[in-house]
């Protein structure tokens, strides 16, 4: 038994010798440097595999979106690397039916959840594609960047907003995606019906009429499946103002700033802002 013993315990020596992965000890460190939030923004799974990452020199510090400007700064002279300059990057949403201006033709009664609502008849709502106003994106952030209006639509604190990618996820129309701040051209509809019969539906909504592709640069702009769609790929090589916007009869494209919020045109600012519920039960 004693020969057994000391038998496994050189061969344990050996594999632990041979089979020793040395790990960076600045790891650990930059790793107590991160906010733990395990949120994903950066790219990768958590706080320790982008300690990794920022070590290896595969990530830099900035990528995290969760952590300060500063703490980003203190990890990378920990490193000695330079801070690489990173717009900020938000959540939008391509909605603003809210109760108020969109249609429910159905009253949907069970549980409180947009994934669960859009299985049955798609929620209720009019609009086949608006948001369905049930908070699945409220609820699954971790950062308070998103509250419920009063007409039941979320609304992204930009200030907030990590660029998690948690609410793009979770919401079952997809009327989430991540932009940059300097996208302030915003196409605020998802709805795919034409003229009177999205109008019917929502009076919000964008009714494919063409005003803006004719008043933004050329290309910059198209209708796709009834519906304005801005192509970013092209965005910055234009000299871009609110021009898109101000004939748009129904304030379906916005203009957004992080300063001075959302704008419309005048015209789709006078839409009616009346309770649009005409619903039977559902579910």
């Amino acid at each position: 038994m004693i020969a057994l013993g000391i038998t496994l315990a050189i061969i344990l020596a050996i594999a632990n010798k041979k089979l020793f992965v040395f790990e960076d000890p600045r790891i650990e460190e930059v790793d107590d440097m991160l906010p733990q939030a395990q949120c994903g923004a950066c790219g990768v799974p958590g706080c320790r595999p982008f300690a990794e990452a920022v070590v290896g020199g595969e990530k830099n510090p900035s990528d995290c979106t969760v952590n300060s400007p500063e703490g980003n700064a203190d990890i990378a002279a920990y490193l000695g690397v330079s801070m690489e300059a990173k717009e900020k990057v938000v959540a939008r949403l391509a909605c603003t039916g809210g109760t108020h201006v969109a249609r429910t033709r159905a009253k949907y009664q069970g549980m409180k959840s947009c994934q669960a609502a859009s299985v049955v008849s798609g929620g209720g709502k009019g609009c086949h594609w608006g948001c369905l106003g049930l908070g699945d994106c409220d609820d699954v952030c971790d950062f308070d960047a998103i509250y419920m209006d009063e007409h039941g639509l979320p609304i992204v604190i930009e200030d907030k907003c990590t660029a998690c990618n948690d609410c793009v996820e979770v919401c079952p129309k997809d009327l989430f995606s991540l932009q940059p701040v300097s996208h302030k051209l915003f196409v605020a509809c998802k709805s795919q019906s034409v003229g009177d019969l999205a109008l019917a539906e929502c009076e919000v909504a964008c009714t494919a009429c063409e005003k803006c592709v004719v008043d933004a640069p050329e290309g910059l702009i198209e209708i796709k499946n009834n519906l304005a769609v801005i192509d970013y790929q092209k965005y910055d090589r234009f000299d871009i103002d609110r021009t898109p916007i101000e004939r748009c009869p129904t304030g379906a494209i916005v203009w957004i700033d992080n300063k001075l919020g959302t704008t419309r045109s005048s015209i789709g600012r006078e839409a009616k802002r009346s309770n649009r519920t005409d619903a039977l039960p559902l579910g």
